[in-house]
């Protein structure tokens, strides 16, 4: 992977990490249109660059992250983190192998935008407008549905505030506590692709494959570099959008980019 593609995957990253529109799908549509070799280094570059995303959040909502006198806020992200947290480790090999076969992604990406397109007429009587206002067990519940994007093309975005609304948040309230939940969800598959996970071609662990030549932790930093200025932007015209138009417009991208990437990687096999 020379330096522009990095540049390429970090944008992509950070425009799709919270939109429901499956950040793994598009890096995946991408590395494969530009022709990027997928080898252990890529892998962990496209799970790595996580990290930038979530200094996002938590810059832009650094008065939520760093009020240390509401505790019960941070009870609530931990508590709604295990699910994703058990699973993930538990289904980690199945995912790997589900991320070479474009095809079903580009499947459940099209899937994923027709249930976006009725989403907002399901829940359109909101009971919570405030993050105060979930409950434990709501946050558990909604760490649950977002275990849904396990499944690569789902969206980790999509399913939390899919799974927030039908908790009954509304739509502002479900997508910032979908922000919030991706904080300790990504630095905890960042941390366990760096310092735990062995790599099944080099056999080596994610902080080796870095240091293993100046290059990769070039790419490394300016990778999480781009794709935190790039959040940044996303988050806020999310937002926007959200609050004017709902998650129609997701919906329609979703089916359009699934229809044109499934008819491409067909054809392309």
């Amino acid at each position: 992977m020379n330096t522009l593609q990095a540049i390429l995957i970090a944008i992509v990253e950070g425009l799709t990490e919270y939109l429901p529109v499956s950040s793994t799908a598009h890096m995946i549509f991408t590395s494969s249109f530009f022709g990027i070799q997928e080898d252990d280094f890529v892998k962990l570059f496209q799970v790595s660059i996580q990290f930038g995303a979530i200094l996002a959040v938590v810059v832009l909502y650094w008065k939520k992250f760093f009020d240390f006198s509401k505790i019960n806020f941070y009870v609530k992200l931990a508590c709604a983190v295990i699910p994703a947290l058990i699973l993930g480790k538990l289904f980690d090999d199945k995912i790997d192998a589900i991320l070479g076969n474009p095809i079903p992604i580009a499947i459940v990406l099209i899937l994923g935008g027709f249930i976006l397109l009725f989403i907002d007429k399901q829940f359109k009587n909101p009971t919570i407008i405030h993050e105060e206002d979930i409950t434990i067990k709501k946050a558990v519940t909604i760490g649950f549905w977002q275990c849904l994007a396990m499944m690569p093309g789902t969206s980790r975005s999509a399913a939390s505030i899919i799974g927030g609304m039908q908790q009954g948040l509304d739509r502002q309230t479900a997508a910032e506590f979908s922000f919030f939940l991706a904080v300790p969800t990504m630095l905890a598959v960042t941390t366990y692709s760096l310092l735990l996970k062995t790599y099944e071609v080099s056999q080596l662990k994610g902080y080796e494959l870095l240091t293993q030549s100046p290059d990769n932790l070039k790419l490394f930093l300016m990778g999480n570099v781009i794709a935190f200025v790039v959040a940044i932007i996303a988050i806020k015209s999310f937002i926007g959008v959200i609050k004017k138009y709902g998650f129609k417009p997701w919906g329609y991208y979703r089916i359009i980019a699934g229809i044109l990437l499934l008819a491409y990687f067909s054809l392309n096999k």
